[in-house]
């Protein structure tokens, strides 16, 4: 299936240089194909822009779309031989779409959406400084198509993403963001746009309704530290779960976030599948994950799935990890090395969590079980479980450095989450004096959330306090995502003092 797919994307993908001016209409025809593309529904895709092409020839939008298909295909795959082999059809692509109306809004639009895909693609393989120069290309296109179509809603979308991600960036290095890239904004602007857009598409024919509704939750709870209300919002939209494997991903993925892990399995289980749709095989990832976090032994099916039958290399030393977790808490301490070795063996570290998962794999030492249980819990949202485990078990570890401030760093958050305020900070500022020399996490993320709990009271200079001790700690692991949430916390509380 997946050579047939290829096959067409290639043949259907053969360029022509355009010799007249064209134009660009969403017309229902093209708004058929953008849907069948969103929902992975790429074979219908493809017969869709055939369609599309023989029936409106000058509709730029087609060459906008393939693009969109192209980079969403490369994507679900994770395939960087495909990467590397199609990355030329950018130029190509724009080359095409540079020759339509330059009085139409979506002129510039375009060119710079095709340009932002493939800079997530470029990042997501590593190509850093061909994604940077992406991103400035784009971001000029679309402040200059804002001056021009300063009511272009699909034009804020994309401006309120690429101003909310440089607002992230902190103060000490933004100037050298602007320096290079020409790059402004803020987290409170790029956020407060992308709501406009949501609200805009509640009343409007607006095709990116769902692409924005997710653009916004996501960012909203990662760059805000506001889950819930990312939560609520998602859930007040009209994505459509049932039918659309793409929406429910993301769907499943904030419920998870957002302390909903049930309502994620329910979703996932769910999930649209069978000839119509390119397989998801993240889905299964998730739905492991999450099954993992209600300690339930079905968690191995869906993760075997995903390791058997995904052909990337990204989040595949994650998921062996997460299968020796479960056999670990089945007591099959084999099983755990047996898996922990595939961790050696396959994929890539180039995320934060299969960093992790390698250096567990390289240091040879099994997790403890019950902090590993209260973990899981804890992940899923479980925070009464979790705690009946753990809160009598502060003795077993005296004697064990490391499993002793893991146990005070897992009583830290959990507590956190069961509103018991004054315990979790106690179990906090303990983890930080044990643990800041030391290479795990725990301290680190334990500063993070002193400094979150006190910015939810507006206790601004405790949090800076406390945002700046996460990022004087260098844990070996998730040092990276840790420090990130720090620098936003800054960011955030910043404007707090502001106002």
């Amino acid at each position: 299936m997946k050579k047939i797919v290829f096959g067409v994307l290639i043949g259907l993908f053969c360029f022509k240089d355009l010799t007249a001016q064209r134009y660009y209409e969403f017309s229902p025809m093209a708004r058929q194909a953008y849907r069948e593309i969103m929902s992975l529904r790429f074979e219908k895709a493809i017969s869709s822009l055939d369609a599309l092409k023989q029936g409106e020839p000058d509709n730029l939008t087609r060459i906008f779309l393939e693009n969109y298909l192209e980079v969403l295909w490369i994507g679900v795959e994770d395939d960087e031989t495909a990467y590397k082999r199609l990355s030329d059809n950018m130029d190509k692509r724009l080359y095409q779409l540079s020759r339509g109306e330059p009085r139409s809004p979506y002129y510039r639009y375009t060119q710079a959406e095709v340009r932002l895909q493939w800079a997530v693609l470029r990042a997501r393989f590593g190509d850093e400084l061909a994604c940077l120069n992406d991103v400035k290309q784009a971001y000029a296109l679309l402040e200059e198509n804002n001056r021009r179509f300063p009511d272009f809603m699909a034009n804020k979308k994309s401006l309120g993403v690429l101003h909310a991600l440089v607002g992230n960036v902190p103060d000490e290095y933004r100037w050298t963001v602007r320096l290079l890239s020409g790059m402004r904004g803020s987290i409170e602007e790029g956020l407060a746009e992308l709501a406009s857009v949501v609200l805009y598409a509640k009343t409007h024919d607006f095709v990116f309704a769902d692409e924005t509704l997710i653009l916004y939750t996501m960012l909203l709870a990662q760059l805000n530290n506001q889950p819930d209300k990312a939560w609520s919002i998602l859930q007040s939209g009209n994505l459509d779960t049932g039918k659309n494997p793409l929406s429910a991903f993301a769907f499943a993925h904030l419920a998870i976030r957002s302390g909903h892990n049930d309502r994620a399995i329910k979703i996932l289980s769910d999930l649209p599948r069978g000839d119509d749709y390119h397989p998801l095989h993240y889905a299964d990832f998730l739905l492991g994950v999450a099954r993992l976090h209600s300690l339930d032994e079905n968690a191995q099916m869906p993760l075997l799935r995903f390791v058997d039958n995904f052909s990337g290399k990204n989040g595949l030393k994650e998921a062996y990890q997460k299968l020796a977790w479960n056999q670990l808490l089945r007591g099959n301490a084999n099983g755990y090395f047996e898996y922990m070795k595939q961790v050696k063996l396959r994929g890539v570290a180039r995320s934060d969590p299969d960093k992790a998962a390698l250096r567990e794999a390289n240091s040879g030492e099994m997790p403890d079980g019950l902090l590993l249980k209260t973990r899981l819990l804890f992940d899923g949202g479980y925070y009464s479980r979790a705690y009946d485990l753990l809160k009598n078990a502060g003795g077993r570890y005296d004697t064990d450095s490391r499993n002793k401030l893991e146990y005070l760093y897992r009583m830290g958050r959990i507590t956190q989450q069961m509103g018991k305020r004054e315990l979790a900070q106690s179990y906090f500022k303990q983890t930080i004096e044990l643990g800041e020399k030391r290479p795990w996490y725990f301290a680190c993320n334990a500063a993070l959330q002193l400094g979150i709990m006190k910015e939810l009271v507006l206790d601004v200079q405790s949090a800076r306090v406390w945002f700046k001790k996460c990022l004087s700690i260098q844990p070996e692991e998730y040092a990276t995502s840790l420090h990130a949430k720090a620098k936003a916390g800054l960011n955030r509380i910043r404007r707090l003092a502001d106002d």
